[in-house]
């Protein structure tokens, strides 16, 4: 009987292949390990809480039903992060809902974790009216954000708030590099002029 010590020092490969073989503990484990990243790449994309919990566990689902599916010349991590990815696209596609909060995670559970999920407006110097126009210009931002196709939000997202290579976006959306560069630069145009009121 495998103790869950045992396969916390096991690499992703060797754990997906005792999942595969039907290992409850093992099925425990990766869900130990991706829970909080998966959820808060699909928190980001769709800033609901309870949604981003329920699409995660759905993510999950279908990660430990289909790992026959995975090929283990890629990292487990890209392949699951890309079924995330795509269970929250298909429900903004199908919803239209807004996207992203400018404060971070409210599930991040370190200040790191907090930081990391959020875009920063300003700095800790700036006074009440610089903190309320940051304020104005973060909605200003998360409504541009929304407005994107969710192909350029979900790129957008892991360059700029997960700080991907463009190399590593394409592989987690399995989409040429080609692409994943068409689509930035298309959503970095649009957002620019979404935004062009806010300039001075």
């Amino acid at each position: 009987m495998l103790r869950a010590l045992d396969l916390s020092n096991l690499p992703d490969a060797d754990v997906v292949a005792l999942a595969m073989e039907g290992r409850d503990a093992a099925h425990r484990e990766l869900i130990k390990r991706y829970e909080r990243p998966v959820f808060s790449l699909v928190f980001r994309m769709v800033r609901n809480r309870e949604l981003a919990e329920d699409l995660t566990q759905d993510t999950f689902v279908k990660v430990l039903s289909h790992l026959d599916r995975y090929r283990t010349d890629f990292k487990f991590s890209s392949w699951l992060f890309k079924i995330a990815n795509n269970v929250a696209i298909d429900h903004l596609r199908r919803r239209q809902l807004d996207t992203i909060s400018i404060h971070g995670s409210e599930h991040a559970g370190t200040i790191e974790a907090v930081e990391s999920s959020r875009f920063d407006i300003g700095d800790e110097s700036e006074n009440a009216h610089d903190e309320m126009e940051a304020k104005e210009l973060g909605s200003a931002i998360e409504q541009a954000i929304a407005s994107l196709r969710p192909e350029y939000r979900s790129c957008i997202l892991l360059r700029h708030v997960e700080g991907r290579s463009y190399e590593e976006i394409a592989s987690t959306l399995d989409l040429p590099l080609g692409t994943v560069k068409t689509y930035i630069h298309r959503a970095r145009h649009e957002l620019r002029r979404a935004l062009e009121h806010t300039r001075e």
